[in-house]
């Protein structure tokens, strides 16, 4: 015969099981002051609804609106802020994975939403969280309408947490960017990235901290800082910058370096008949990217399958169209160059490759 258990110390309630439902609203009342600083004029409504309200009447003035949407995360990058405490920067970072891939096809952000998991809300913590998510929504054009965080105690440490963001966007339908308006003879130009991004989080860990025991606070000579503010060096936002560059020229194409190297990022633009050759030789690749090849005796080929090497965005661009194009990012202090050209496929395999060696 069985025994029903018994809880001994008292009746079961939320608050025992681990969720503490007092401190999420206090981080929801500490985050509205920086949600509100995204917020565009076609928002209503305010943070605590139970979704978040965009007036799609403002979509009126095009004459075929498509609308783009991407979702993502940063990966184990949320690690590293972790071990160090430091939470303001890793929003930034989810904003620009989201709507960096939404302004690839030429849309405008609108807006965006969140979720963050936690083991144990600290609501200065979350908080903390959502300001660099507002930031990064400032600096990429977007309103974040809403978001959630959940509280997942006994499946994470009291410590841990995740991000994840879905954002939405807009592009008129006769300005579609990408493969079908590509055409042999454009330029590759590369845009700088701001250090790692969000991508390739997990070889760096193995290699930098599980392998070679790096202090996360240890000042490293070659990077002029402490490996930790490198690895927590914020995604750079490019929607604004791409944006401003379709008005200014004819853009053919973008394609966001992320995970999987710039080669493979950028073969996914490519289109069937032509092939895109990036010189290694126009750019030198940040000290990190050395620092984790040489520490853990990392290939090239495998560094740049996981990682960016320095280049976070990539612009196709008619071959008359490269110098305006080049000027616009440097009056907006993006540092960018000629990095290749598209060629005719011939009997290649892949959409793009990187040949040369990396200047010294």
């Amino acid at each position: 015969m069985s025994e029903t258990p018994v809880v001994s110390e008292g009746g079961a309630s939320y608050a025992a099981a681990g969720v503490d439902i007092e401190a999420g609203d206090r981080a929801v009342e500490l985050m509205k002051e920086w949600v509100k600083k995204t917020q565009r004029p076609e928002v209503l409504g305010g943070l605590g609804g139970f979704a978040g309200l965009f007036d799609a009447s403002a979509l009126k003035g095009y004459d075929r609106p498509l609308l783009a949407s991407a979702t993502d995360g940063v990966g184990t990058k949320v690690d590293i802020a972790r071990r160090l405490g430091v939470y303001d920067t890793i929003g930034h970072d989810l904003v620009a994975m989201v709507m960096d891939d939404i302004v690839v096809c030429g849309a405008e952000p609108l807006f965006m939403t969140d979720y963050i998991c936690v083991g144990k809300v600290h609501p200065e913590r979350v908080a903390a969280i959502v300001k660099g998510i507002a930031e990064g929504c400032v600096l990429a054009g977007c309103a974040l309408v809403g978001g959630e965080t959940a509280e997942h105690p006994g499946l994470l440490g009291p410590d841990d947490f995740d991000v994840a963001g879905a954002g939405t966007g807009v592009v008129e339908a006769d300005r579609l960017l990408g493969a079908d308006r590509i055409r042999e003879g454009d330029t590759v130009i590369a845009m700088a990235a701001s250090g790692l991004h969000s991508n390739g989080y997990s070889l760096v860990r193995h290699v930098l901290l599980d392998r070679a025991k790096l202090d996360l606070d240890a000042e490293i000579a070659e990077l002029g800082r402490t490996l930790g503010a490198e690895l927590l060096e914020p995604t750079k936002i490019y929607s604004l910058d791409c944006l401003a560059l379709t008005r200014t020229t004819d853009v053919h194409a973008y394609s966001h370096v992320t995970g999987g190297g710039l080669a493979a990022n950028l073969a996914r633009v490519i289109p069937d008949t032509l092939h895109a050759v990036v010189d290694r030789s126009t750019w030198t690749p940040g000290p990190i990217f050395d620092l984790v090849g040489t520490t853990g005796q990392v290939e090239r080929l495998e560094l740049e399958k996981t990682l960016n090497m320095g280049v976070g965005m990539i612009a196709i661009v008619p071959q008359d169209s490269t110098d305006v194009a080049l000027t616009t990012l440097a009056d907006r202090g993006v540092e960018s160059w000629v990095a290749g050209e598209i060629t005719a496929r011939g009997d290649r395999t892949t959409g793009a490759e990187l040949v040369g060696d990396y200047a010294s």
